[in-house]
């Protein structure tokens, strides 16, 4: 029985020894958890893709008469020149914190066709076409992670034909054609919606101004034809050179 009680009170002097050792120990530091890594999207690199979409073209025709026999500028009156467009692009962006700059060339075919009878001379029917553009650009940008918005500014040209004929007839009276360069301005927003993949649409409006254009015909004339062109696409993208950048 001594033998008992002796070592139970063994066990709790060690008890109790133990107990003041934990106590005396300095609390757990708390260590915060490393900040989440957050995929940045960024939209440098080259890239290529395809447009297509809708084009009209305001065309106004004044009558400058003959070479042979010149007069003051009458007026024919105007119509509009619409109908699809589809091409391609290529381009290069470079990304700095969320502003994005780019340089791209697009070049689309087109068949923006339109015709009115002439008010000057009601006999005659002034119709044109244009058959391609070509836009030349730079551009400046925004990005929210994968959305950018931009805007853009530059050089753009029109491939045209005119004709005009006698109504009700087949066979022209007069033709013409010219490739006619201006100014442009657009506005764009893309989505990227893989690391290279993009979608978007585009707005951009064509300054092309007025000319004088010479006619084929018997008696060679000539008209001062001005236009502009506006034009609404969707275009997609492949980009490459530009990776995911992983940002704290």
């Amino acid at each position: 029985m001594k033998k008992f009680l002796l070592a139970s009170a063994a066990l709790a002097t060690l008890g109790m020894a133990t107990s003041a050792s934990a106590a005396d120990l300095a609390a757990r530091r708390y260590t915060k958890a490393p900040p989440m890594m957050v995929a940045m999207y960024d939209w440098s690199g080259f890239y290529i893709g395809a447009n297509a979409g809708y084009g009209t073209s305001r065309k106004c025709w004044d009558s400058l008469g003959s070479l042979a026999a010149p007069t003051l500028a009458v007026s024919e009156g105007c119509h509009d020149a619409s109908g699809a467009v589809a091409g391609g692009q290529i381009g290069y962006r470079w990304q700095s914190s969320a502003w994005v700059f780019g340089l791209e060339a697009q070049g689309d075919w087109a068949d923006l066709s339109g015709s009115n009878v002439s008010t000057a001379f009601p006999a005659f029917t002034n119709r044109s076409k244009i058959q391609a553009l070509g836009l030349f650009t730079g551009q400046v940008g925004y990005a929210w992670n994968n959305a950018l918005l931009y805007v853009k500014g530059g050089a753009g040209v029109a491939s045209d034909k005119y004709n005009y004929f006698l109504n009700g007839a087949t066979v022209n009276t007069g033709t013409a054609s010219e490739t006619r360069w201006g100014g442009t301005v657009g506005v764009g927003l893309e989505y990227g919606f893989t690391p290279n993949w993009s979608v978007g649409v585009e707005y951009d409006h064509i300054f092309l101004g007025s000319r004088n254009v010479t006619f084929t015909s018997p008696a060679t004339t000539s008209d001062r034809i001005g236009q502009d062109v506006d034009m609404v696409t969707a275009r997609i993208n492949y980009r490459w050179g530009g990776p995911v950048v992983a940002k704290y």
